[in-house]
C-alpha cells in the first residue's frame, strides 16, 4: 500500500521558484517516498517526532510521516547552505 503525499502551498512555492532541472529532481524524490517513506540514507531529525530529512544533491527535503494515516507531509525543501 502506498503513502499519500501532501505538499502545502508554501512548499509548492519553494519548489516552483527552483530551476526546472532541480525542481524535477526533487519532485521525483518526493514521488518515490510514496513507496518507501524511509529510504536508504534518510535521517530522523532529533527532537522531532516522525520527522525526517532526505538529501537530494545539495538540497534537503524535510518531511513528517504519519504511519497510521499512511500520509507523508512535506514540511520544507531547502538548499543545504540554508538548512544548517
Amino acid at each position: 500500500m502506498n503513502y499519500r503525499v501532501i505538499i502545502p502551498k508554501p512548499v509548492q512555492k519553494q519548489l516552483n521558484n527552483l530551476p526546472k532541472q532541480q525542481r524535477e529532481r526533487l519532485i521525483t524524490a518526493i514521488g518515490l517516498l510514496t513507496d518507501t517513506p524511509r529510504p536508504r540514507g534518510v535521517k530522523k531529525l532529533k527532537g522531532y517526532d516522525d520527522t525526517y530529512r532526505i538529501r537530494i544533491g545539495d538540497d534537503r527535503i524535510i518531511y513528517k510521516i504519519q504511519d497510521k494515516e499512511m500520509l507523508i507531509i512535506i514540511l520544507s525543501s531547502i538548499h543545504r547552505k540554508d538548512a544548517y
